[in-house]
């Protein structure tokens, strides 16, 4: 018998989630292979990982509502972090990532976040702060990142 393989969605693709466990990996993008390392680490899983990065994104568009392709791309990211049984946020020491920050601050309350937040992240103060209150596991590095992913969604289809 082959094992499940993890369905990967990219932006702006809205196909329909092949499995009830899904993750949206939010935050900094300064360092992307984190994302890729996760997927791979995840491959063997029966869970869909949502990648907000998109192939074609162009540094010429603009930030601004009225700019369609960022608009959709915001929307999509919103939607698809609704829909996730889990928010994975990574903050990085290259930037303050205030949209980072506001994704993480979208999913925290509804108990639905793990963070890794480097040692040198100029606002890992912050980041703790929220994550003790409201008991969201906030790790280091990304060693065990996989681990902790598989422990939060832990459910009888999942292969351990």
């Amino acid at each position: 018998m082959e094992a499940p393989k993890a369905q990967v969605i990219l932006a702006p693709s809205r196909q329909t989630f092949q499995y009830s466990f899904a993750i949206f990996l939010a935050g900094t993008t300064t360092a992307p292979e984190w994302r890729e390392a996760l997927v791979a680490s995840l491959s063997h899983q029966p869970i869909t990982i949502i990648n907000p990065l998109r192939r074609d994104w162009d540094s010429t568009w603009r930030e601004d509502e009225t700019f369609e392709p960022f608009r959709e791309q915001v929307q999509w990211e919103l939607d698809m972090q609704e829909k996730s049984s889990l928010v994975v946020v990574y903050f990085g020491p290259d930037t303050d990532a205030p949209i980072s920050l506001l994704e993480f601050g979208l999913c925290a309350r509804l108990n639905k976040g793990l963070v890794v937040c480097h040692p040198n992240y100029r606002k890992r103060g912050n980041v703790q702060i929220i994550c003790r209150r409201y008991n969201i596991r906030v790790m280091d590095s990304f060693d065990g990142l996989a681990e902790a992913v598989i422990d939060k969604l832990v459910g009888p289809d999942l292969i351990v």
